[in-house]
């Protein structure tokens, strides 16, 4: 979160805080001071996201592959000048920080809306100055610096206090990040990312003893005076009266080149000017409103102290006690073996079910939706059935005497959701029975085996053709699974979406990142955008189903850069809804057409069972290049049976079993096994 006009105050107000540094000079000093040792560099990753994901497409879904070579060019750069690389990512949002986040997703609705109005006015994508982070980059990250064979840690913490301690309790030699909150901790050096030119590993260090200088302040000031500014613990509202206090009392409007710099020199000098005590800090409390707790001061200044340390502004025996941790809230009706084998895979950055069995809470940021299209569901809702049923089993044995689960509380942005408070979602049985984690994670063999991959094709109501699934590559039975999941929720989806899907998984084989990053797309179209969102989504959901059902898929098998680009998906949509050929979506590849239609067969005998009918819609109203006409595509005769090879030039082709039901066929009710698709929408503030 960091201090609210800091940084700007430090690079604009406060000669020598800033410092350019070349890291290859700072490892080389610190293996001097501390010979044998190899200089670590902490990075809080969740500040770095943004400078990684240098691909120019980022509305399409993501360039994977792209992003992959990327970060392992940032990795070998690093290796190669000595340094080693602990990469921290945020392990939880405390509760106290939720308005916060509220707050930020909220805003980011509104980035996303003026995103989809460019797309649809000018038919491609905004400048980097729009620039938001594709769906799902943090939790793909994570498991591309694994991949890559790097130490990837996931907070029990706050992620900037496990950052700040692990940096002064192992000597490294710095910290990599874009927080001003670690200016305020008594922590190793902090170097900015922002500011980092790869090539050369030159940055900018920031200096906490210059600022220290700037102000007239002690190193243990520091925490007051983030307090008194503002913080996650302290909101800044609650000492705004003291601050024009201090403004008024000091005449600082001309020592700082804006109203926040001046304001910052007044806190400053109030601090200098009293005695360092926890007495001094109990009359300040004083001031503030009546209606706010008078130890948040003491909690915000403890925030900032590291493990071994200690303030002249607290009492001796003031312990540690407010920083939130995942551990402080362990349910004790949840297996203990269980929560600690959760508990290292959480640390470890593998698993995230540890927070959620902790917690009862579990929450997804912002998804590139487009919310003015009714067709589509919020990703949110059209994944929520899955969910219950993920919920089910990592809450077991959590169980009442009766046999129910506990409420889950979610944080999910969709369109309509004010998140004012969470939606209260009850967990789900699996068809069959939900197994025990116990059963899950900790047996072996042939039985095991089975039952893990039963359970996760259960999750997603999949589990009578689970030997269909098994039968194929692994990779590519994540992609039907993921494909049959959404076509059974939702009935807006095509046959040229399901074309699209299809291709694009088959023709990625093979792809280098480079010539991915090579499309040239003619146009860029909005419900592509979203499905190509709504399809990453349902990648993080698969990866989370895998981990809770004890890995019947090798991780490599669920990521994005193995089966999805942004790039090679629109470019293969556009095809699609153009009336392409088979043929050419396939780039004539006879051994992709062979799997297409294998899977095409799968997907549709298993839709049409559930009741479910793919019908044709080519969207060429929605393309500007196009002009209405005869498209080229293909066209299945007999429901029952795929043809060899494409049909081709039949007039209005790939309509999928057009003689078996009216134009614009939909579910009114909703069958069996299937959830929420456009037409239905939970009500809000309901139990799911």
């Amino acid at each position: 979160m960091g201090v609210k006009g800091l940084y700007s105050f430090v690079t604009n107000d406060c000669p020598g805080a800033c410092t350019a540094v070349n890291l290859k000079v700072v490892a080389e000093e610190h293996r001097s001071k501390y010979p044998g040792s190899t200089p670590v560099l902490v990075v809080d990753a969740m500040c770095c996201i943004k400078k990684w994901y240098t691909a120019e497409s980022w509305v399409c879904g993501g360039q994977w592959r792209e992003y992959l070579s990327v970060l392992d060019h940032f990795i070998n750069t690093f290796t190669a000048a000595g340094i080693k690389l602990v990469f921290y990512f945020d392990g939880l949002v405390e509760p106290k920080k939720r308005s916060e986040w509220v707050r930020r997703r909220l805003d980011n609705g509104k980035e996303i809306a003026k995103i989809f109005r460019f797309i649809k006015t000018y038919k491609q994508q905004p400048g980097r100055e729009m620039f938001f982070i594709p769906s799902g980059l943090a939790t793909f990250t994570r498991s591309a610096l694994r991949t890559l064979g790097q130490e990837t840690i996931c907070s029990l913490r706050e992620a900037d206090y496990e950052v700040a301690s692990y940096a002064l309790h192992n000597n490294c030699m710095g910290i990599l990040a874009e927080d001003t909150d670690y200016l305020i901790f008594d922590t190793a050096p902090y170097f900015s990312v922002k500011e980092l030119h790869l090539h050369r590993l030159d940055t900018v260090m920031f200096s906490r003893q210059n600022l220290c200088s700037r102000l007239g302040l002690h190193p243990t000031d520091l925490p007051l005076l983030a307090c008194i500014l503002g913080t996650y613990i302290v909101p800044e509202k609650v000492m705004g009266r003291f601050r024009n206090q201090c403004v008024a009392s000091y005449c600082a409007k001309s020592q700082g080149s804006n109203q926040r710099s001046s304001m910052i020199l007044a806190v400053a000098n109030y601090i200098s000017s009293i005695s360092r005590s926890y007495g001094s800090l109990i009359a300040l409390a004083e001031t503030l409103p009546l209606e706010s707790d008078k130890s948040l001061l003491c909690s915000g200044i403890e925030s900032y102290l590291l493990p071994g340390q200690q303030s002249p502004w607290l009492p001796c025996d003031f312990s540690h006690c407010s920083v939130a941790s995942v551990e402080q809230e362990v349910p004790l009706c949840l297996d203990q073996e269980i929560l600690q084998i959760a508990k290292e895979k959480f640390v470890r950055a593998e698993s995230r079910a540890y927070a959620f069995m902790c917690s009862g809470e579990d929450e997804c940021s912002n998804t590139l939706e487009d919310e003015d299209d009714t067709e589509l569901s919020g990703q949110a809702l059209i994944f929520l059935p899955a969910r219950q049923h993920i919920y089910s089993l990592l809450l077991e044995s959590a169980k009442d005497v009766n046999g129910t689960y506990p409420v889950v509380k979610e944080w999910f942005v969709y369109a309509g959701n004010s998140l004012k408070q969470p939606d209260l979602v009850q967990p789900k049985e699996l068809p069959g029975g939900t197994p025990s984690l116990r059963s899950l994670w900790l047996s072996s063999g042939p039985e095991t085996e089975k039952l893990r991959h039963w359970t996760f094709l259960a999750c997603f109501q999949l589990q009578e053709i689970a030997e269909e699934i098994q039968a194929l590559e692994a990779s590519v039975a994540v992609v039907c699974c993921l494909l049959l999941y959404l076509f059974l929720q939702v009935d807006s989806l095509s046959l040229e979406d399901l074309n699209a899907f299809l291709a694009q998984t088959l023709c990625l084989e093979g792809k280098s990142a480079a010539q991915l990053a090579n499309l040239q797309l003619p146009q860029v179209d909005s419900r592509g955008v979203q499905l190509g969102s709504l399809f990453i989504r349902g990648l993080a959901l698969m990866i989370k189903a895998n981990n809770t059902c004890g890995l019947p898929f090798k991780a490599d098998d669920i990521m994005a850069w193995s089966v999805f680009d942004g790039n090679l998906f629109h470019t293969k949509y556009l095809q699609a809804h153009k009336g392409c050929s088979l043929h050419d979506l396939l780039e004539g590849n006879e051994s992709w057409l062979a799997k297409f239609q294998d899977l095409m067969s799968l997907i549709c005998k298993t839709c049409s069972a559930r009741g479910r009918i793919i019908q044709s819609r080519q969207r060429l109203d929605s393309f500007v290049s196009e002009r209405p006409g005869r498209g080229r595509g293909t066209h299945f005769r007999n429901p029952n049976r795929i043809p060899s090879r494409p049909y081709r030039d039949q007039g209005s082709d790939s309509l999928w079993w057009r003689d078996r039901q009216p134009p614009g066929h939909s579910y009114e009710s909703q069958p069996p096994g299937r959830g929420y698709g456009p037409r239905h929408q939970p009500p809000r503030g309901q139990r799911f």
